[in-house]
């Protein structure tokens, strides 16, 4: 069998990047170790090589949301700590009995389970008034820990990427509450926490969208780097007469002639349909606007300024995530953690 051709999709990843972003937000950390998320694969880069690249640059505390994810990062542990979010099922336990890993126990009954089995090291999740996971605070007592070696114990965050009344009042609740379990580290705050102050650093904490590139809050904006840059195939060149409409729905029509370039990539890959109209692709300094809807396969950018495109091309598509996030009405997480498998991830 003849090899499989190369991806007409790729992201090209940047590894020093990812590093300078995990150390400039290890410094704002202050005294507080700097873990890193990597659940949903990463935020869609990969997260075998985004720890690889991490524990380069000194990470040794990594999250993830399920037991699959560890699953897959169970021969590149070394010596760094993984800590599962959602706890554990009954399903799980057998499979989380028998690994280094530690889970983050959200309830008294995933309390009593883990107990019950005789299970080691833990994190306990205190939920402070997101009512996301984590242990009721009508629950959290003595008697409910005792018996249990908890690593560390934590909260989440719900508004810290704006100034709001709940940042506050969270961060009293887990002082309060943290300090009635027998834990070695706390940890509350993630990407935008850090940023909000050095009160909410405590000993750990868990950035994960700053690390790929997102802006948690506008004290970030000169300090992040980009990490993620798509780039497509074209797979045709073609003229559009004034008139002619370009997609589904005939959204676009031409009020003059126009060249087109059609670009392997769509709504499959993570380029939603929100990029209909607004997004761009780049080449040499080129902004090549989208054209018409975004299809599930395709995407139909203007090329008129741009004669030399032809056929077998790469472009570059505008993913700063500030800015596509403005254009598509995304979010910067839905924009990371959708980018589809179709890509060739190539890390520089």
């Amino acid at each position: 069998m003849t090899d499989i051709p190369p991806a007409p999709l790729a992201l090209h990843l940047d590894s020093a990047a990812l590093k300078a972003n995990w150390q400039w937000l290890a410094a704002q950390s202050g005294a507080a170790a700097c873990g890193a998320a990597i659940k949903a694969n990463g935020y869609g880069l990969g997260a075998v090589a985004v720890m690889a690249h991490l524990q380069a640059a000194g990470c040794r505390d990594f999250f993830v949301a399920t037991w699959a994810e560890a699953a897959e990062l169970l021969p590149h542990l070394g010596e760094a700590s993984l800590s599962v979010l959602h706890g554990v099922r009954a399903d799980d336990m057998a499979f989380a009995l028998s690994t280094p890993f530690r889970p983050v126990l959200n309830s008294p009954e995933q309390v009593a389970r883990w107990k019950a089995a005789n299970g080691g090291p833990c994190d306990v999740m205190i939920d402070t008034g997101m009512n996301r996971l984590g242990i009721d605070p009508n629950y959290v007592n003595a008697a409910l820990f005792e018996g249990l070696t908890i690593e560390t114990v934590l909260s989440h965050f719900a508004c810290a990427d704006e100034d709001h009344a709940l940042n506050g009042i969270q961060l009293n609740a887990f002082r309060q509450l943290s300090a009635g379990v027998p834990a070695r580290r706390r940890s509350l705050s993630n990407s935008a926490g850090i940023l909000l102050g050095a009160d909410g650093h405590f000993d750990l904490t868990r950035p994960g969208l700053a690390l790929y590139g997102g802006l948690p809050r506008a004290e970030a904006a000169g300090h992040i780097t980009q990490v993620v840059r798509p780039r497509a195939q074209v797979l045709q060149r073609r003229t559009v007469r004034a008139g002619e409409s370009v997609g589904y729905g005939a959204t676009y029509v031409a009020e003059r002639e126009r060249e087109a370039a059609v670009l392997n990539l769509g709504y499959a890959d993570g380029y939603l349909r929100g990029f209909s109209g607004t997004g761009v692709a780049l080449l040499d300094g080129t902004r090549l606007p989208v054209l018409g809807r975004i299809s599930m396969d395709l995407t139909a950018v203007d090329v008129s300024d741009a004669p030399w495109i032809a056929e077998g091309d790469w472009v570059e598509i505008d993913f700063d995530l500030l800015s596509a996030a403005a254009q598509s009405g995304l979010s910067q997480y839905e924009l990371l953690t959708g980018l589809g498998r179709r890509y060739e991830r190539r890390w520089v």
